[in-house]
């Protein structure tokens, strides 16, 4: 039986568009083109824009999808190794979202977590690239910034990295919460404490810097909603903050 591209779309939930785009590609070739003009696909091409999805949902590029798919390995060997990546992304994924869950828990119930149980499922380079994808995306659509990639071998610096910044937001959550003023002497120390602690982890920032990042955080819809997410008016009191700190050191 064969099936014209819009049935095959249908059938797998695949737009019309991207199902050319494969042809195109050379990636998924109908097996024939009737005379006028219809794609034709027949039970091999679904098979293999089978494959093609499995791979698409462990995140891979088109062009590597392709070179994978033109090696001789038989159907069964295929589908047998694409479960075994889709259960080992499954179980990464199992971990980093029980992390999540226990980081709300222990923010609505005011008990800090340490450092260890913060940073539970991102042991290696593929875990915290994970975690990055979205603002990756983010940053790359809107503004055309390359991907941040966490190196081989740079996974513990990234964890202390984290850690650092995740309890920096909390002391300044918590100095919102507590009604303590944007210009605050022990406001600012904790702030020229977190700059001195990127500073020596290769990022020069000084405090115009930081405030200039701010105002950015500020006006970027996905990074505001971040920080408001944690605690409303936290990026409006972090950027006012990081403002008066850059005034005082001019």
């Amino acid at each position: 039986m064969l099936y014209t591209v819009k049935e095959v779309s249908a059938i797998s939930h695949v737009t019309v568009k991207a199902l050319h785009h494969y042809h195109k590609l050379g990636l998924l070739v109908p097996c024939e083109i009737s005379e006028a003009g219809y794609r034709l696909y027949g039970a091999k091409e679904l098979e293999r824009l089978q494959h093609i999805l499995f791979y698409r949902e462990l995140e891979f590029p088109l062009e590597q999808i392709k070179e994978l798919l033109e090696k001789e390995d038989d159907r069964l060997t295929l589908l047998l190794r694409q479960e075994q990546q889709l259960l080992q992304r499954k179980q990464r994924l199992e971990g980093v979202i029980a992390t999540l869950r226990h980081s709300v828990t222990s923010i609505r119930e005011g008990k800090p977590m340490n450092d260890r149980e913060m940073f539970k499922g991102f042991e290696t380079e593929e875990a915290w690239n994970e975690a990055l994808k979205e603002q990756n995306q983010h940053l790359g659509q809107t503004y055309g910034m390359e991907p941040l990639q966490v190196e081989e071998g740079g996974v513990p610096d990234m964890n202390e990295q984290a850690a650092e910044a995740a309890a920096f937001m909390k002391e300044m959550a918590d100095s919102l919460k507590a009604g303590i003023r944007h210009d605050h002497g022990q406001l600012q120390q904790a702030i020229r404490t977190h700059l001195a602690f990127m500073n020596s982890h290769g990022h020069a920032v000084s405090a115009a810097d930081f405030a200039a990042q701010t105002r950015f955080f500020l006006s970027d819809d996905f990074h505001r909603q971040m920080l408001e997410g944690q605690q409303t008016g936290l990026a409006y009191y972090l950027c006012a903050a990081a403002e008066a700190l850059a005034a005082a050191a001019e």
